[in-house]
């Protein structure tokens, strides 16, 4: 409770108990010590809103919200109460309460620059941007001096007039207004000028400055000189080896010639000609060569030169030499160092392919390897030879030369990889666990071929992916690579156990939630941890709601400390991950499957939506600004571009998540709009049903349906392209099941009936053969739907096929879609219940009125207890096709499997072994919480006799 000690009150004295109190965490102490204050001191404002902060941390939050806007209404304008309001507001995580609290406080005492202050911040908060430009411009000009916010030029131009700008900030500042109005000239004078002598907190700003506006204002002779002498200064400087080139070529593209009397340019010398570029590039390297520590910029800046000639048409690249020599020159050079494969990388299109294996054969020759015998694999003597080695390696998968192999030729490439893998283990022996063995690569390489095998068929491959995963892990335990191969690998087989512990042990943090949450959120709840699924998605929903009040923070910090050009990236981040696709997905599917274990079960189907402030006319998915920032190249691949995931498949991938999400939306909505029909008994055709609003839910709901059919046609045009994304490319959506089982159809339907039953409600029994028939039709078609669904759920969920694991995912998220498709039955049931109950009270009331026995009863009644009845009875079934499952997964003696396979070496059977027995552990899993969901499930029906 800071920021008290400074004001001179008698009061202060009475409360420093209370705030004593609430420090130390005696909350119920605090509440009792305010009690007694305000028997003396009724109007001791602050002492209400100390009992409010100890009520709001016992849990007792309606009290502590009814006394604080009990102390706001007043408008107080003394510290204590303003502060500890505050303090109440933030941890209530109601900030746009702070703003109109210093709204108030600001009209009745205008000339406090405090308050002015603390509403521009509370502003902040919140992203009120309009409100803070006008917070500022109330203020007097003392105050924006003090506040660094002079947001508008003439204000700075009037300081820069009569010399008060002093701070680096205030520099950026009035650079940063000049930048955001266009005027890159005047922002151009400004950072050349005294004033940007200022700038000297980063490295080269000012140059960094300058030649953003040179780019800006398409000033290229300026461009180039100042390129050209920063690359003097330090040669290895990749970013202006980039804007020198990217000069020369527009000055070339103009026509540009130097002026003959003249400085070329404000910034020096100017090059405008292929041959300056040239001889200036051969004059770096010739430098380079004298400088005591290697440099690889100009060698790559060579290259560079080459690749943009080759590209422009020029006849001018051979005065640079072979890439073919270059690139070999370079590897002799910089080979020894990991960042020679991704150096090269950029540059192998410049390789003609009928020279690849020639290549790969020429830097293979200049690696120091000895074999211990004559027909034994050559092995290097120590980390820099095995680095060298690694990256040919790299290189030929980069090339496509392992792709063209045989199988039989592969799977003798894997034999080496593990061989020199297991080798090069013996260089890491005083590694600690945190790091990473010098010769994983080796591993990671051998597991990249084996998927290739198991694409092209062969099943048991996948299992040794597994198998050289977790060795390789065994031996390093912090490498992510090896985990996040292993997490979608054991997803693509249908197994979430195991993946949950990889996930947490990666330790991903803040962003990473948004960036890479998506390996683990896709598969949880399709795979049936339902109890996993709720904690992934709480994981990633706790950062995104905490990002919200983080990136105020900083924000506030930032115009606090003058560091201005931070805020609008942090706006930009904060804005990105509100727009988050990862964060709609989360939080969508989180409630689908909050109302699928508790909906109906724990609570009923309206309190659940009532806890979670769903409402079917509410759409709060940005679906216009979207934005996918997920990383899908978070997983290492060597693959030549034409396998490697492009552009095109991230718009593709995006463009199908997006298709789900929405009708996942929309499902959800409809679900929502369930409850709001609620029964209710009125004559027909009666004005009072508009005016109620029940009229305008069903329309609701049928302009719901409407969209969520448009929705499903979208898909369904969407997956008649068949795209196939690489195997470690985007994993793809649940779409494609949801619509081939036929869980789409039935959830469709059962929309559908909502409606007709609706109709059933306001027109009443009589009269209403035609509908009543209709219900009943919908009830048969629906019953043999979902039969034919459960028929896609049968058959083994593992089987062992020619001594080999073959598993069986689909069949387990169609079992996944069952359990949700009967639970909205479910709950589209319980309507059906609370429409045709009241039905049958009143006929059985005028039954024993006429004393008649024969009243017939309305078909609609025997068309639902027969769905009923039918409902149970499939329920029942599936329970007992699960219990066999589980029986027959608990037999399945995985020991027995032959290892025969003469790959595998004695240390690999036992790793082997492990990746079986979690597989087979994580399905067993699967099917009991499913095979449990199913029974609440059950006990629901049980209950829908009318």
């Amino acid at each position: 409770m800071a920021a008290r000690g400074h004001v001179q009150d008698p009061n202060d004295r009475r409360l420093r108990p209370i705030y004593d109190y609430l420090d130390n965490g005696n909350n119920k102490m605090a509440i009792q010590q305010a009690d007694k204050l305000l028997k003396k001191h009724k109007d001791l404002h602050c002492a209400k809103v100390l009992k409010a902060i100890g009520l709001q941390r016992t849990g007792k939050q309606d009290e502590a919200y009814a006394l604080a806007q009990e102390v706001a209404a007043l408008e107080p304008t003394d510290d204590n109460s303003l502060q500890a309001l505050t303090i109440l507001y933030r941890e209530m995580h109601r900030p746009e309460l702070v703003t109109k609290l210093y709204e108030a406080a600001v009209k009745k005492v205008p000339n406090s620059e405090e308050y002015h202050s603390h509403l521009f911040m509370a502003y902040a908060r919140v992203g009120e941007y309009k409100k803070m430009q006008q917070s500022i411009s109330a203020q007097d000009e003392n105050l924006s001096k003090t506040m660094f916010l002079p947001l508008a030029e003439r204000m700075v131009e009037k300081m820069v007039k009569e010399d008060k700008i002093e701070a680096e900030a205030e520099v950026e500042l009035y650079y940063m207004i000049l930048e955001r109005l266009e005027k890159y000239k005047e922002a151009l004078d400004v950072v050349r000028g005294k004033l940007g002598e200022k700038l000297t907190s980063e490295l080269q700003s000012r140059e960094n400055k300058c030649m953003a506006m040179y780019k800006k204002l398409h000033r290229w002779p300026e461009c180039n000189a100042l390129a050209r002498r920063l690359l003097l200064k330090n040669s290895d400087d990749w970013q202006f080896y980039i804007t020198y080139f990217d000069s020369v070529f527009q000055l070339i593209d103009e026509s540009w010639t130097p002026p003959a009397e003249e400085e070329h340019s404000l910034e020096g010398e100017v090059h405008c000609s292929i041959e300056q570029a040239v001889s200036f590039i051969e004059e770096r390297i010739t430098e380079e060569s004298k400088s005591s520590r290697p440099l690889r910029g100009p060698y790559l800046a060579k290259l560079e030169l080459i690749r943009r000639l080759r590209h422009r048409g020029c006849n001018d690249e051979y005065k640079l030499g072979d890439p073919e020599e270059l690139m070999f020159q370079y590897f002799k050079k910089f080979g020894d160092k990991p960042c020679c494969f991704t150096d090269l990388k950029v540059f192998v299109d410049l390789l003609p392919p009928s020279q690849y294996t020639k290549f790969i054969r020429q830097l293979l020759d200049v690696i120091p390897l000895a074999a211990a015998a004559e027909n034994e694999v050559a092995l290097p003597g120590d980390i820099k030879a095995l680095q060298q080695h690694l990256c040919v390696v790299q290189l030929s998968r980069l090339l496509g030369i392992y792709h063209a192999m045989e199988k039989k030729q592969k799977l003798a490439v894997v034999r080496e990889l593990m061989l020199r893998y297991r080798h090069g283990l013996e260089f890491g022996k005083s590694c600690l666990k945190t790091e990473l063995q010098f010769s994983d690569y080796y591993c990671l390489l051998a597991v990249h071929l084996l998927l290739d095998l198991w694409l092209e068929g062969e099943e048991a491959a996948v299992w040794q992916c597994l198998t050289l995963l977790e060795e390789g892990l065994s031996h390093s335990p912090s490498n992510a690579q090896f985990k996040l191969l292993l997490i979608r690998i054991y997803c693509r087989l249908g197994a979430f156990e195991p993946v949950s512990e990889l996930y947490s042990s990666l330790d991903a943090k803040h962003i990473q939630h948004d960036t890479i949450g998506y390996l683990l959120t896709r598969y949880a709840g399709s795979l049936g941890h339902y109890a996993a699924a709720s904690q992934s998605c709480n994981f990633a929903l706790r950062f995104f709601h905490s990002n919200q009040k983080d990136t105020s923070e900083y924000i506030i910090q930032a115009y606090k400390y003058g560091a201005f050009e931070k805020i609008p990236e942090f706006i930009a981040f904060r804005n990105r991950l509100n727009s988050s696709l990862h964060f709609a997905q989360v939080r969508t599917e989180r409630m689908l499957l909050d109302l699928l274990l508790e909906a109906n079960i724990s609570t009923s189907l309206e309190e659940s939506i009532k806890s979670m402030s769903l409402s079917p006319e509410e759409d709060d998915i940005p679906w216009k600004e979207l934005r996918d920032n997920r990383d899908l190249t978070v997983l290492f691949s060597w693959d030549p571009k034409d396998r490697d995931i492009s552009e095109e498949h991230r718009k593709l991938s995006l463009e199908e998540e997006t298709l789900w999400l929405r009708i996942r939306s929309l499902t959800l909505r409809l679900v929502s709009g369930l409850p709001t029909l609620g029964h209710t008994i009125q004559p027909k055709n009666s004005e009072k049903t508009a005016e109620n609003g029940v009229s305008s839910k069903i329309d609701t709901i049928r302009a719901l349906l409407q969209q969520l059919e448009a929705a499903v046609d979208s898909g369904k045009k969407f997956l008649e392209q068949k795209i196939q994304y690489p195997v470690l490319g985007p994993p793809p959506t649940r779409m494609a099941g949801f619509f081939s089982n036929g869980s789409c159809q039935c959830q469709t339907s059962l929309f559908y009936l909502v409606s007709d039953i609706y109709e059933l409600d306001t027109n009443g029994l009589e009269d209403s053969a035609e509908i009543q028939e209709r219900i009943g039709n919908s009830f048969k078609s629906l019953v043999e739907r979902l039969t034919d669904l459960f028929n896609k759920c049968k058959g083994d969920l593992i089987e062992v096929r020619d001594g080999t694991l073959k598993t069986h995912p689909n069949l387990l998220e169609n079992l996944v879609f069952f359990v949700e498709t009967i639970s909205i039955a479910l709950w589209v049931s319980s309507y059906c219940d609370s429409v045709l109950r009241p039905f049958k009270s009143n006929l059985q009331k005028k039954k024993k009125k006429k004393k008649e026995s024969s009243v017939a009863m309305p078909p609609v009644f025997t068309h639902f207890l027969d769905y009923v009845t039918e409902l149970q009875t499939l329920t029942s079934n599936v329970i007992d096709h699960i219990k066999g499952l589980e029986i027959i997964l608990t037999a399945l003696k995985l020991e027995e499997l032959s290892l025969k396979d003469t790959l595998l070496l004695q240390e690999e059977k036992k790793f082997t072994k492990t990746v079986q027995g979690k597989v087979q552990s994580s399905y067993h899993h699967s099917v009991q919480e499913i095979g449990e969901l199913l029974k609440k499930r059950l006990d629901t029906i049980k209950k829908l006799k009318i």
